[in-house]
């Protein structure tokens, strides 16, 4: 939950038992983004760095990048799967709604950058429009696209960290995600937590 003694002193205790990874939990409800982040670091700089930390629930792009900052390892959501019941794909820039008219015509992949087998065989956003209300299949094209675009997120996240230049990619992968669009104060207040400047 949100009680930073209580979430405290359960991080405290669990530290105590010496277990081979951490899950984070309590979180990823609907509750307050300032919040959200504050409860991550807390329970972050109390677990081990040595062991994985594992934040439970969390599945948007953004928070896959912030949480990865602030010392989250491994994440689960529904997701990547939910949305794409209801027509949307997952890329940089936050998500394709391709029930809209405006993919009607538009014969572009979801992702010209993606290697998933739905952008390696073709689909257009146009074919993808054409089906996502009437047939199953776009919901199952749609997901395998959008898991592979967050397993592809993560891979990236990695190989920064490996090149030691992960800063740099937090701040390139915020600026296209909000493009001309203000990026929210609770993402600039935890990169700042963890010396990142946007």
């Amino acid at each position: 939950g949100l009680n930073p003694q209580l979430r405290e002193q359960s991080v405290k205790e669990i530290i105590k038992r010496d277990c081979p990874g951490y899950a984070i939990g309590g979180l990823s409800g609907g509750e307050d983004k300032d919040e959200f982040w504050r409860m991550v670091t807390l329970s972050t700089d109390y677990l081990p760095k040595d062991k994985p930390r594992y934040l439970m629930g969390v599945g948007f792009a953004i928070d896959l990048v912030i949480c990865s900052a602030l010392g989250c390892d491994m994440f689960d959501c529904v997701f990547p799967t939910r949305t794409a019941r209801f027509g949307c794909a997952l890329v940089d820039n936050g998500q394709l709604n391709l029930n809209k008219q405006i993919y009607e015509k538009d014969h572009r992949l979801i992702d010209d950058k993606c290697i998933c087998p739905v952008c390696q065989y073709g689909y257009t956003r146009s074919y993808l429009n054409t089906i996502v209300t009437k047939e199953t299949t776009a919901c199952h094209l749609l997901t395998i696209h959008n898991v592979a675009y967050q397993m592809r997120l993560m891979s990236r996240i990695r190989q920064s960290i490996i090149e030691e230049r992960f800063p740099d990619f937090i701040k390139e992968f915020v600026s296209n995600y909000y493009q001309d669009k203000d990026i929210p104060q609770w993402i600039i207040n935890s990169l700042k937590s963890v010396n990142i400047e946007l």
